[in-house]
């Protein structure tokens, strides 16, 4: 019976024994557990605010970035955005979660983005956008494989060429209209040389007046020469301003005394209304172009018999001296107003090209008045006259 006891007595603390290192190796799992779990939960928290970290690193960048940028996801919704689709797309409130054609109203570009799905990439979408400015995108776009869902998401970029479309339709305009403006007289010179040729040399009155002809388009080839060399200066930054301080007044009645005999050919009044005492600091050979080409346009397109008034006046409040030449003619209609000093625009053509201006001379006046620090303005009313206003910055020291 005592062997018995024994070994039950042994029995039981094996089994207590087995239990309490069971107990205390529970309690080591638990704790290497409980330790792990903080450690991942750090490991987790930290990850976590890294890829918070990252993602308003990258949505920083995005938002700095000029071009639009739109990610999509695997399912085609919107996953980011930055603020450039905003501007150029003019759409507000959160993209997020919309498909491309939700978000954007365009179903050319839910379009293009499907092509770049499939084929890994798409290029060179133009795309017109009209809203408060028209603008002209360039859309690339390139596929991704989305690893939060399966799929693959596309990135969009849009690229604003409006500046690069209007330099080249400018290029384009530039180059037509210098050809047109060349190829004119040359042809005429051309006619009358072979004309001559031809025997009409032999006749001194025919010949006389050939030749007349002939030298009026050749110097008409010499002013375009001239101003578009002019043009190109300003234009540059090439053209240097030697400014000095001097009087308005007789600078003004130069360009009178230039333009008298042109201006009586159409019966024309030239009135030098500028202040004796009005003094400024500019380049006086270039402020006399802008005055001969501001009253060279008044006697063209003036009313024949009408006046032709040069004036001035400075605004120390403003800092500046107002100069302005105003004319009786037809006057300029309201929407040209603002195209008036571009180069070759003409408001009416054929007018122009009869008068034989080289369709430079407005925008030489602009860029030499820049060039100055100052700016110039049209006003007119049709059938009542225009008035050309050029302002500059008063300055009156020899200094600097």
């Amino acid at each position: 019976m005592s062997s018995v006891v024994v070994i039950l007595v042994l029995a039981l603390l094996g089994v207590a024994v087995v239990h309490a290192v069971w107990w205390f190796r529970c309690r080591r799992l638990v704790a290497e557990f409980a330790r792990r779990s903080d450690e991942q939960r750090v490991r987790e928290d930290r990850l976590r605010e890294d890829y918070e970290r990252d993602r308003s690193g990258r949505e920083a960048v995005m938002d700095c970035m000029l071009d639009g940028v739109v990610v999509l996801d695997g399912e085609g919704r919107v996953r980011t955005f930055n603020r450039a689709v905003v501007r150029l797309f003019q759409v507000g409130g959160d993209l997020r979660g919309l498909t491309l054609l939700e978000a954007l109203r365009r179903h050319e570009l839910a379009e293009f983005a499907e092509r770049a799905r499939a084929e890994g990439q798409a290029l060179d979408l133009e795309l017109e956008q009209h809203g408060r400015s028209a603008v002209t995108l360039q859309v690339n776009a390139v596929s991704f494989l989305d690893g939060t869902g399966g799929g693959k998401g596309v990135i969009l970029v849009f690229h604003d060429v409006s500046r690069l479309k209007d330099l080249e339709r400018t290029r384009r305009d530039f180059v037509a209209n210098v050809s047109h403006e060349l190829r004119t007289p040359l042809s005429l010179i051309k006619g009358y040389v072979e004309t001559l040729i031809d025997g009409a040399s032999s006749d001194p009155e025919v010949s006389g007046k050939f030749l007349r002809t002939i030298e009026k388009h050749a110097n008409r080839l010499a002013f375009l020469i001239e101003d578009l060399l002019a043009i190109s200066q300003l234009e540059s930054g090439q053209a240097l301003m030697n400014r000095c301080n001097g009087e308005l007044r007789p600078l003004v009645g130069r360009v009178v005394e230039d333009l008298a005999t042109k201006a009586e050919a159409r019966g024309m009044r030239l009135l030098n209304e500028v202040p004796a005492e009005l003094r400024l600091r500019v380049d006086p050979d270039r402020l006399q172009q802008v005055l001969f080409n501001l009253v060279d346009n008044g006697i063209k397109y003036g009313r024949a018999g009408g006046t032709v008034r040069v004036g001035g006046r400075v605004d120390p409040d403003a800092g500046r001296v107002e100069v302005w030449v105003s004319d009786e003619g037809q006057g300029i209609p309201a929407e040209a107003l603002e195209r008036v000093f571009e180069r070759f625009y003409r408001v009416d053509a054929a007018r122009s090209r009869e008068q034989g201006g080289t369709g430079l001379g407005l925008a030489i006046v602009k860029h030499i008045v820049q060039a100055h620090g100052g700016e110039v303005r049209a006003e007119s009313e049709v059938g009542r006259g225009t008035t050309f206003r050029v302002l500059l910055p008063w300055e009156t020291s020899d200094a600097g």
